[in-house]
């Protein structure tokens, strides 16, 4: 079972908040994995970015993403991404819609999510949530 990882982790990496290249290595066991929408989050962020900090910025992702498998929107994700959403939805616990997608991803997989927002993705029943240490 892979780990997938949320913007959330992969942001703080980079502005230097919290060591992602330690952390993984203390998980020598584990593989990790990004869904393709995390993609299009971060590179928005990269194209948002001004200066040398987009420069710093796009090194850090291409560097991290040619690591990393990029996991792709299936229709088994359409359906998790659905179930999620009228679930949430219906107990008035919505969440961004972004992260609807990632946990669909977590959970078509059968891997854990790695976030830093434990709070707003635990509204998920059956979501597997890992707070990166």
């Amino acid at each position: 079972m892979a780990i997938i990882l949320d913007a959330n982790v992969i942001i703080r990496g980079e502005k230097g908040k919290f060591d992602f290249a330690a952390w993984a290595a203390s998980l020598p066991n584990e593989s990790f994995e990004i869904a393709a929408i995390t993609v299009a989050e971060l590179w928005h962020g990269v194209e948002r970015a001004t200066g040398s900090h987009k420069i710093v910025r796009q090194r850090y992702l291409t560097a991290l993403l040619d690591s990393l498998p990029i996991i792709s929107y299936t229709a088994q994700t359409a359906y998790e991404h659905a179930r999620i959403w009228a679930e949430l939805k219906a107990g008035g616990k919505m969440i961004g819609y972004y992260d609807l997608i990632v946990a669909a991803n977590a959970m078509e997989r059968g891997s854990r999510l790695a976030t830093f927002n434990v709070r707003h993705f635990s509204h998920i029943r059956g979501l597997h949530i890992l707070k990166p240490a």
